[in-house]
C-alpha cells in the first residue's frame, strides 16, 4: 500500500509543480524522468516501516520554494486586501514555515472582523499548508466563508482545487476551477492566472493518456477555524 501512496504522491508533485510553479511543457518528460528515479532510489532504499520524526518549523518552511503568501497576493486585489495590522505577522510566519501560529494570528483576525474575504483566504491556506497539504474540515471551512463573502471571487475556488490536486484528486479540481472560472468577472484579480493554470491541468490530463476516475466530493462542513 506504501508503493502506490508514494507513486500517487509523485504524480501530485508533478502536477503542482506545473500548474503552481508553471515549468514548461518541453520539461514535463524530464521533469517526470526524474520522479521516476526517485521513486526507483525509494524503493531501492527506503523503509516505509520505520517510525516518523517530528518537523521543526524551520524544515517546514524550507520544504518548498512555493510561496503561498504571493500566490494569494495574485489573487487579491487591493481594494479586496485586509486592512488587519497582525495579516503581515501572520504573513511572515507563513513564510517562515509557522504554519500553526499564523493560523492562530489569522484566527483572530477572522473573530475581529468576520467580513474579511483575505484573512478567511489566507486562513485556509495557513491551515492546509500545516496539515501538509492537507484539506482539513477547517481549511475547508475558511475557504467557504471566502467564498460567501466574495461568491463570484475566483481565489477560494482556486485554492480549494490546488489543496485538491495535492492530494491527487484531479478531477475534483478541475471541476472546481472550471467552475470558478466560468464564474468569475472578466477583470477578477488572478482569473488569467486561474485560466492558464487550468489549460495547463487540461493538457497534463491528456498528457496521462484520460481522465483519473472521480474522488468523493468535497463534503460540505460547518466546523469552525482551528
Amino acid at each position: 500500500m506504501i508503493w502506490l501512496l508514494v507513486a500517487l504522491l509523485a504524480l501530485a508533485v508533478l502536477v503542482a509543480s506545473v500548474l503552481a510553479f508553471r515549468i514548461e511543457r518541453a520539461l514535463w518528460t524530464t521533469f517526470a524522468a526524474a520522479l521516476t528515479f526517485g521513486l526507483a532510489g525509494y524503493a531501492w532504499q527506503a523503509s516505509p516501516d520505520l517510525p516518523s520524526a517530528p518537523k521543526s518549523a524551520q524544515s517546514a518552511g524550507q520544504q518548498d520554494n512555493f510561496d503561498i503568501v504571493a500566490q494569494r497576493r495574485e489573487f487579491v486585489a487591493e481594494n479586496e486586501q485586509s486592512r488587519a495590522n497582525m495579516m503581515f505577522t501572520a504573513d511572515g510566519m507563513a513564510r517562515r514555515g509557522q504554519y500553526s501560529d499564523a493560523s492562530e494570528f489569522l484566527n483572530g483576525i477572522t473573530r475581529d472582523n468576520p467580513r474579511d474575504f483575505e484573512a478567511w483566504l489566507a486562513l485556509g491556506n495557513a491551515l492546509v499548508e500545516h496539515a501538509d497539504g492537507a484539506l482539513t474540515a477547517p481549511a475547508l471551512y475558511a475557504y467557504q466563508q471566502a467564498a460567501t463573502l466574495a461568491p463570484e471571487h475566483p481565489a477560494p475556488g482556486y485554492f480549494l482545487g490546488v489543496a485538491l490536486i495535492r492530494q491527487g484528486r484531479l478531477m475534483e479540481a478541475r471541476g472546481i476551477w472550471t467552475e470558478a472560472l466560468a464564474n468569475a468577472p472578466e477583470d477578477a484579480a488572478g482569473r488569467a492566472g486561474l485560466q492558464e493554470r487550468l489549460q495547463r491541468l487540461d493538457a497534463m490530463l491528456g498528457a496521462m493518456g484520460g481522465s483519473p476516475a472521480p474522488a468523493a466530493p468535497v463534503p460540505a462542513t460547518t466546523a469552525e477555524g482551528e
